[in-house]
């Protein structure tokens, strides 16, 4: 063991590759994790919380708090009902519960420190996490701390919150038991108006599963980057500790204690870079969360604790992942070793190597023509079949990346003229088998680069102009309640182009959630509503009633096609007249003309409005619409506000995407400077004849600093195809999976030079410290080269 040790205090640098480079995969793996995790722990507290992760609710059909007699007279009758009331005070989304009737589960049910039932019913209590009871105005009530709350809630009794909230003597929804009576009389018969919505506590996690999916894939990624680092430092360390082993061999050492060892030692770097890498993960994933939470609000209305917990099992799959990745990295080592003889030659010849490599590029173009063929004949709008094809094109694009430079730095060679241009050459391909799992790392980083750059940009411009598009209003208003809204309309009547009522029901249609939208007939629809498919006089008969419009989420989720009929209200099928595109909308959207609407749903009625004028007259109708209606400044908003505020929730979206692209390519350069560094000693053979032939140690290091930009520039130019389908894969399978609508690919090779040149830079910064070593080489380490016969 002290002999195996020891290679590493002869080269130090090796070990700090292997440590470096097993701590950064782990990291980047575990700091994703970390925030998955956070995440779906912040959605099952909020599901438990509310009771609507195991239990069916009743809510009102206009969207509106119900009279609580509708809750008395559904307990009269036999139903197994429990009043809920929230709304938000302040920062805070309250939520009152009546905690004898709740079901096991919903709400502070279960016993915590400083809890008293009878405090909570009579003098008032309010439950939630530190930083929500902070976030509160003063209550009165006695604040108790509980972390296992759902974030950005806070849980009080029902009489308390109706009177903080203004609802005496309503209710905001009805939670239905699990397990009901026998023989109750039907639902309609005791509180008609009421509509009932299935247990849906899993939704969120279902509509957020796409982004976790995607912060998954890139965590990764980087950990397979970091993979090559490893795999590198482990194969040469092999490779150098050769003679060695052949000598312990020769010493009778038995081959399984020699795997026995190298194993232990293997498991033993693996631990110790784990627990760094998991220190490592949860800086990067404390940094990052706030920006996830954000995100998640902003997109998908959930709500996700900003600060890590401490979770064991984050602990143990992040080492788990330490070991099985050295583990892998490894196991081809230990194979070698495994079938190693006393009379093995000291160093491997490059031929294997070649051939290994060659090999390799052979497999790679079949896993990629497989992943082809599974994205053609699979299903290819699903996940998992996208994610596949995704694999197979990075993998296949990483092992193929080893026989496309052999093939152009041979093309250089015969076009090189001059023997210091064609060693130039020569070496360059020499070097290759040692380099290339640090080229495929940088392959990799920068493939993900340019594939996410391209679908975030496609994604920036297509949104940008369906704001345009969609946000055709000049000015928006919202009414605190129906009487103030038709004061409102009256008012503006005369002094607008056009009113324009915004309202929706939210409903199942063909087995999905939904929303009824009513759309008035205005030219403001037919000019900016860019439909994907529609049949012809689409808006002639959308406005007679004829038929409705879908997005293009719910198209595809359901299935439905030109002329398919969907159920919009009780009795009422329409036929589907057109599919629109509805970036950034996670739920189904189907369109009905106003009068449809009026018919399904009289109860709703309008408390927003789009109004149409001139863009010039917008600031003085505001400051009128303050001075003569009495309406608040925040219940008016422009069209700008509401621009700015859906981009900077789209920024948010790909902001920590961005950054795992960075961190990914960081650890791709670290790669490269390592093996660099590496290998720097092992060239002196091929260096020091050069010297003795005349060609000075600057020159020499210039030819070498110069071989790995020429190695990196070629990659680059690997990289952009494979970065490109990348892109295209997203946009075309992934993104219609997960989402729910298709992008068109736009390229943005202005980005392109960026990314190539940050690449030269890092490629530069990673080759600067071998060539300056080099550079600063005494005459008699090269000389040394002869005298030791090497």
């Amino acid at each position: 063991m002290q002999a195996l040790l020891a290679h590493w205090w002869r080269h130090p640098v090796q070990l700090i590759t292997l440590l470096g480079g097993l701590a950064l995969a782990t990291a980047l793996w575990s700091g994703v994790q970390a925030i998955n995790a956070e995440a779906r722990a912040s959605y099952d507290a909020a599901a438990g919380v509310l009771g609507e992760g195991q239990h069916d609710q009743l809510l009102s059909a206009d969207g509106q708090p119900m009279a609580q007699t509708v809750w008395l007279a559904l307990r009269r009758a036999g139903w197994l009902v429990s009043p809920v009331v929230e709304g938000r005070l302040g920062d805070v989304r309250l939520v009152g519960i009546e905690p004898l009737t709740a079901p096991g589960g919903l709400g502070p049910v279960a016993p915590v420190d400083g809890a008293d039932l009878a405090a909570f019913i009579t003098t008032g209590q309010i439950f939630g996490r530190a930083e929500v009871l902070a976030a509160l105005p003063a209550t009165g009530a006695a604040l108790v701390a509980a972390p296992d709350a759902a974030p950005g809630v806070a849980v009080t009794d029902i009489g308390l919150a109706q009177r903080l909230l203004g609802l005496e003597g309503r209710v905001t929804r009805l939670v239905l038991n699990q397990v009901q009576p026998a023989g109750l009389p039907p639902l309609e018969q005791v509180a008609p108006g009421l509509q009932r919505r299935a247990a849906q506590g899993a939704d969120i996690g279902r509509l957020t599963d796409s982004f976790h999916l995607n912060l998954a894939a890139f965590g990764l990624l980087a950990f397979a980057v970091g993979i090559f680092i490893v795999h590198g430092a482990i194969g040469l360390a092999f490779e150098q500790r050769r003679p060695m082993l052949r000598t312990l061999r020769a010493l009778g050492l038995p081959l399984r204690s020699l795997v026995g060892l190298m194993l232990a030692e293997l498991l033993v770097v693996a631990l110790l870079a784990g627990a760094l890498g998991m220190a490592l993960g949860w800086v990067i994933a404390a940094a990052l969360l706030p920006d996830v939470a954000a995100t998640l609000r902003g997109l998908y209305g959930a709500e996700v604790s900003g600060s890590l917990a401490l979770r064991p099992i984050w602990w143990i799959s992040g080492l788990a992942m330490a070991v099985l990745g050295a583990l892998g990295a490894g196991g081809g080592a230990l194979l070698r070793l495994s079938r190693l003889s006393p009379l093995a030659t000291a160093l491997a010849g490059p031929g294997g190597l070649s051939r290994w490599l060659g090999a390799g590029s052979l497999a790679a173009l079949a896993l990629a023509g497989g992943a082809a063929l599974v994205g053609q004949a699979g299903e290819a709008q699903g996940l998992t079949a996208g994610f596949v094809l995704l694999g197979g094109l990075l993998i296949g694009g990483a092992l193929a990346l080893p026989l496309l430079l052999s093939a152009l730095l041979t093309l250089g060679g015969r076009l090189a003229r001059g023997p210091e241009a064609q060693w130039f050459w020569a070496d360059a391909r020499a070097g290759l088998p040692a380099l290339s799992l640090a080229l495929m790392a940088l392959l990799l980083a920068m493939a993900a680069n340019i594939g996410v750059a391209t679908m975030v940009g496609s994604f920036r411009l297509t949104f940008t102009g369906f704001l345009d598009q969609r946000l055709a209003s000049e000015l928006y208003v919202q009414a605190r309640d129906e009487a103030e809204a038709a004061r409102i309309a009256a008012w503006l009547a005369p002094r607008v182009d056009a009113v324009l009522p915004l309202m929706t029901v939210e409903r199942p249609v063909a087995g999905q959630p939904a929303e009824i939208y009513a759309a008035r007939d205005h030219a403001t629809y037919r000019q900016n509503w860019r439909l994907l498919q529609a049949v012809p006089q689409v808006w002639d008969r959308l406005a007679q009633g004829e038929g409705v419009l879908v997005n293009e989420q719910l198209h595809r989720r359901a299935g439905l096609r030109l002329g398919d009929r969907v159920t919009v209200g009780e009795g009422r099928e329409l036929p589907v007249l057109g599919i629109y595109g509805d970036y950034g909308n996670p739920v189904g959207q189907v369109i009905v003309t106003e009068a449809v609407f009026a018919a399904l749903y009289p109860q709703v009625r309008p408390l927003r409005f789009g109004l149409r004028l001139a863009p010039d007259r917008v600031p003085a109708l505001r400051a009128a619409l303050t001075t003569d209606t009495g309406l608040p400044a925040a219940q008016i908003i422009d069209q700008a506000a509401i621009k700015a505020f859906s981009l900077e929730v789209f920024e948010r979206t790909f902001l920590v995407t961005g950054a795992l692209n960075v961190l990914t390519l960081a650890v791709a350069g670290f790669a490269l400077l390592m093996s660099l560094l590496t290998l720097s000693a092992m060239r002196l053979p091929q260096l020091a004849p050069l010297w003795a032939m005349g060609l000075t140690r600057r020159r020499l290091a210039a030819l070498d600093l110069a071989r790995v930009l020429v190695l990196a520039a070629l990659t680059a130019l690997c990289a952009l195809p494979l970065g490109l389908a990348l892109a295209w894969v997203l946009l075309s399978v992934v993104n219609p999976a997960a989402f729910g609508w298709r992008l068109p690919v736009v390229l943005f090779p202005a980005d392109w030079a960026a990314l190539g040149l940050a690449t030269l830079l890092a490629a530069a910064l990673a080759g600067l410290w071998p060539a300056l070593r080099l550079a600063r080489l005494t005459p008699a380490a090269l000389i040394a080269v002869f005298a030791d016969d090497r």
